[in-house]
This record gives C-alpha cells, structure tokens and sequence, in this order.
C-alpha cells in the first residue's frame, strides 16, 4: 500500500503564492505518475495538474501560468507550485499516485493511491 502524504496548505490573500508537497512511500516512486486535484465545498473534485512518471506535465485550463507542477525522486515527492491564488482556488487540494501506465493522468478514478487532502483558502 503507498502512502501519499500532502503538506503546505493554509490561509493566503488573493495574489499570493503557496507552494504545496505531497511525499509518497513507494521506492519506486520515480516509476509513479502524481496528480493534484481539488475539491471546494459543495463541488465534485477537480483535476489541477498532473506529471508522469518521465516527467511530463499538463494543467487544467484555470491554472495554467499560475500552477507548476514538478517532482524530486530522490524525495519521493512532488510540488505544486501556486502563484496569483484567487478566491475561487479555495479548497481541499488532493494528491494522488499510480503505477505508470496509459489513460488519462487528468481523471481521479484512474489514480490508486490518495492522500488525505490539505486545505487551501484564498481570501478576497
């Protein structure tokens, strides 16, 4: 079973920047493609982004230019780097892990393993 673990999550003004981290157990994470989603009060979980295990990466449309995803193996984690946070990225942000393979990186049910989530509010 891996264990995927989210951190960096808090209170930030309209504008500002977070950086949030997801660590995983897996040895062989660097054989893992990583997702971030999230999920505000009332709404379905979204897709933010997403990198392959090889290193590939893509975005929804609403974050793109503001959101960067990026990865470390020799840490066993991944980042999702937020600039220029708006209200409406309010939200349960989730990580999520799977063994490499085809299919979509950009749906929750073809993800494995998730995390607990971790809060991010932006302020107006």
């Amino acid at each position: 079973q891996v264990q995927v673990v989210e951190s960096g999550g808090g209170l930030v003004q309209a504008g500002g920047s977070l950086r949030l981290s997801c660590a995983a157990s897996e040895r062989t994470f660097s054989s893992y493609d990583m997702g971030w989603f999230r999920q505000a009060p009332g709404k379905e979980r979204e897709f933010v982004a997403a990198i392959s295990w090889s290193g590939y990466t893509h975005y929804a449309d609403s974050v793109v230019g503001r959101f960067t995803i990026s990865r470390d193996n020799a840490k066993n984690t991944v980042y999702l780097q937020m600039n220029s946070l708006k209200p409406e990225d309010t939200g349960v942000y989730y990580c999520a892990a799977r063994p490499r393979r085809s299919g979509s990186r950009a749906v929750s049910y073809e993800y494995d393993y998730w995390g607990q989530g971790t809060q991010v509010t932006v302020s107006s």
